[in-house]
């Protein structure tokens, strides 16, 4: 697992297949949690998705790493997150070393700053695996194309199971209503 790194070309090629197989005249993405992440980071290599839906994903590594390793520390979050910064560029560059990874690029929000497809962003309001700022941070990069529901209630990948109706109709709603120009093209 690299965290989207690699993945998101996994999705590409997916995608290829796909349309190539099937000849789809749409497609459609939902992930949850490291799924959503891998699904917006996709965007970067696969424009070809009519939308995509993702729940509780992080904005980037770095920033998730800082949030787990603060969570464990006895202080509050804000301190912890500066004072696991070192740790997490120090496993990041022996990832990189080690492994020729660099962890750096596992970003949803660098993807999704410079898409046009559709996200809808999902986020428990509760999630204390994945906070919800990350999904903030998410919409923000790029509100011309990004809709977020905070779900009140809500823990890590919990919308459906704390709004069913409401999970269902938004979705649902969401895919309904994309711009009827965006279709699958040829790559």
């Amino acid at each position: 697992m690299t965290y989207g790194v690699r993945e998101a070309d996994d999705v590409h090629r997916w995608v290829s297949w796909l349309i190539a197989e099937t000849h789809p005249r749409r497609i459609y993405g939902l992930g949850e949690s490291l799924g959503g992440a891998v699904l917006i980071q996709s965007l970067a290599v696969e424009p070809r998705f009519s939308g995509i839906v993702a729940e509780c994903s992080f904005s980037s590594l770095a920033a998730l790493a800082r949030d787990r390793v603060a969570e464990k520390l006895p202080l509050p979050r804000e301190i912890g997150r500066e004072l696991a910064a070192p740790a997490v560029w120090a496993a990041f560059g022996y990832a990189r070393l080690r492994y020729g990874l660099d962890f750096r690029n596992a970003s949803p929000e660098a993807a999704l700053a410079h898409t046009s497809t559709p996200v809808l962003l999902i986020h428990g309001l509760s999630d204390v695996k994945t906070p919800p700022v990350h999904s903030r941070i998410l919409a923000a990069a790029n509100p011309q194309v990004a809709t977020l529901w905070l779900v009140p209630g809500a823990g890590h990948t919990g919308a459906y199971g704390t709004a069913p109706g409401e999970f269902e109709r938004r979705v649902l709603d969401f895919y309904q209503n994309l711009p009827p120009g965006i279709q699958v093209r040829e790559k």
